[in-house]
């Protein structure tokens, strides 16, 4: 039987060759004009192949350098550095320790492995002064994430470069899953507004959307915090929020009136502009429904808004239950890496904290799972997962109290560190051609139609002439770019890998959808498809799928209800664990998918379905069926 792993490795095979496969576009000679500016212009440059993190030989050179007094060779390797980094890089000074024998929290003194540059107390203050004078010097800022003294005296700093302008700022995408009840939304409005909860919910009342949400505490709606929908200028909705970074790494948060007590909720919201204005980088909360019967707003939030991460809370006090084993179960199928929160720990009893605890790990080190659990309790663990945690199959997990403050401090500098979600050069390809998927569409009072979505690839910018579709004959229909805006600043270009809203000139709210995507407009306007053949896994189904079956397919922004056209199984059907090459046909209209593109399909009759991968079946599952594939041919 093929498992979930073995079908993710060959997923990631197809999608790479259908990625090498595109046409590449020419090159543009002004390439660098419109990317950021060099160091010294107080800017950083993007790069295709920037490495994840120093290595210890670089940082050894710029330590000598220092030492001896050499200031300028100091200053340009580090401004070397930070233009390779886009800005922004982890610099350790010292001996650096062996991460199996922290990850595990063994005791560090007498552990093997170190490696890096061992230097005396004096040495390492005398380093963190002159680093501080360079990085001034080129118009950076350090801040010390970690220093500890002892047999092994080290120190971690931060630094990084102040954004071009409001437009280029970094934005980091996470998706925040879990059960009802089990503190996502108190999570947030804590790490956002900067004031610790009651203990009965005032932290959340900011995130709400709707009055129902308000009357019974639960949310209902996919809360994309504005950088993930930064068309909130043309469409001012309520309840929004993001959590923004200075470039000494401290949050944004907003003020407190005079005369308020420490503990008074902030209630005054800082403008978009002011937190972008402020920051060097931007985390982007989807702060997705918890209860069953908006499962599909869920999946859509998780297919369509492409989080570099997802959050998963667990309440300490009720364990992985319900929706929770649901949201793993698709985070999981959908390969993107996990963050485990254990909120609730300062209401709950030390025995039931303690069989959480296990039961997380357990499911995390599952067959199903794989997962190799990290308990975060410094910040120097903070310091050496950011940058391989998704890499090697790593989960964070944090112990939160939104009461206390508890682990709230290692989430935020986890947070803080994390790449930027347009680096990902694997996923977003800037010298494609465009495409731009559309994931939400409104009709503003004198603007027009508005689009918001993530480009998929290539660059676009205002004025373009663009093509939009397919509707439902499977056509596209031209137009132009009117203006853009990403973060709610007017920009006028945009590259692959960001989220940005576009006023479409000319065109009705009833000519556009989610799931179309957008490509410039050329001669030979692409194909729409209603029929594909996808390589599938059966994850779970009680009985047997077989031709003519109808699931709600889940790809990219794409969701509508397809039928099996046919598949090559010898037994005719489909059973849990099978793997077959399957013939889908969209039953509403065409839509715009390509080779390599990752599907998800659940069953299409049911409110709530339920996907389970990690070795553990719920009995209260009936007709329900789901199934993770990718798409080997377009038919037409």
């Amino acid at each position: 039987m093929t498992t979930l792993r073995d079908f993710q490795a060959e997923i990631q095979q197809a999608q790479s060759r259908a990625l090498a496969k595109q046409p590449a576009r020419a090159a543009v000679k002004d390439t660098n004009a419109d990317r950021r500016s060099a160091v010294s212009a107080g800017g950083n440059l993007p790069s295709q192949s920037a490495d994840s993190a120093p290595s210890s030989v670089e940082e050894d050179d710029i330590l000598n350098f220092l030492l001896s007094g050499d200031y300028e060779s100091a200053r340009n390797s580090l401004a070397s550095l930070l233009t390779r980094w886009r800005g922004e890089c982890i610099f350790r000074i010292g001996a650096r320790p062996p991460t199996s024998t922290l990850f595990s929290e063994e005791p560090l003194d007498n552990a093997s492995g170190w490696t890096g540059m061992s230097l005396a107390e004096d040495h390492i203050g005398k380093a963190i002064l002159g680093i501080e004078k360079v990085v001034v010097d080129i118009g950076a800022k350090m801040s010390v994430l970690f220093r500890t003294d002892g047999s092994h005296p080290r120190a971690v700093l931060l630094l990084r470069l102040p954004p071009v302008d409001i437009a280029s700022t970094p934005e980091v995408r996470c998706a925040v899953v879990g059960n009802v009840d089990s503190g996502k939304s108190t999570t947030l409005g804590v790490l956002t507004r900067g004031t610790l909860d009651d203990g009965r919910g005032r932290a959340r009342v900011a995130l709400f959307r709707h009055k129902h949400e308000l009357e019974t505490g639960r949310t209902s709606s996919v809360g994309m915090e504005v950088g993930s929908f930064p068309v909130i200028n043309y469409l001012s909705l309520p309840f929004h929020q993001i959590l923004g970074f200075t470039p000494s790494g401290a949050p944004v948060l907003p003020g407190r009136a005079d005369g308020q007590e420490p503990d008074t909720v902030r209630h005054d919201k800082l403008g978009w502009e002011d937190i972008a204005a402020r920051s060097a980088k931007i985390i982007s909360f989807s702060d997705l429904a918890g209860h069953e019967r908006y499962l599909k707003t869920t999946l859509y939030g998780l297919t369509s808004g492409a989080p570099s991460c997802v959050i998963l809370m667990v309440g300490g006090n009720a364990g992985l239950i319900g929706m929770s084993k649901e949201h793993l179960a698709i985070t999981l199928a959908l390969n993107v890496p996990i963050i485990v929160c254990i909120t609730k720990v300062d209401m709950t009893p030390l025995n039931v904290l303690s069989e959480t605890l296990k039961q997380v790990t357990k499911i995390l080190k599952s067959p199903g799972c794989r997962k190799m659990p990290v308990f975060v309790k410094s910040t120097e663990i903070v310091t050496e997962l950011v940058g391989v945690f998704a890499q090697n199959k790593i989960c964070p997990i944090f112990r939160l109290s939104n009461v206390t403050g508890e682990g709230l401090d290692y989430l935020r500098t986890f947070l803080n560190l994390l790449p930027p979600s347009e680096y990902d050069g694997e996923t977003f390809a800037v010298d494609h051609p465009l495409e731009y998927s559309i994931t939400e569409v409104w009709s503003v009072p004198y603007v027009g139609t508005v689009v918001n979505g993530i480009l998929n690839s290539g660059r676009v910018k205002t004025g373009d002439a663009i093509l939009f579709g397919p509707d439902a004959n499977g056509h596209f229909q031209s137009t132009v770019i009117r203006s853009m805006q990403r973060k709610r600043a007017d920009v006028f270009s945009a590259e692959a890998g960001q989220s940005v809203s576009l006023a479409l000139k000319r065109v009705k709210r009833v000519s556009v959808r989610k799931g179309m995507v957008i490509v410039h407009k050329s001669d030979a306007p692409p194909g729409a498809t209603r029929r594909f053949e996808g390589q599938v896994l059966i994850l779970y189904h009680n009985t047997t799928m077989q031709p003519n079956y109808q699931a709600m397919l889940h790809c990219g922004a794409v969701r509508q209800t397809v039928r099996i056209v046919s598949l090559d199984h010898p037994q005719g059907l489909l059973r849990t664990g099978d793997r077959a090459t399957v013939v889908f046909e969209f039953i509403s209209h065409p839509e715009f998918i390509k080779v390599g593109m990752k599907l998800l399909f659940r069953e299409g009759k049911t409110k709530a379905s339920r996907i389970y991968t990690c070795n553990y079946h719920s009995r209260d599952t009936d007709n329900n069926s789901q199934g993770l594939g990718v798409i080997t041919r377009l038919l037409g």
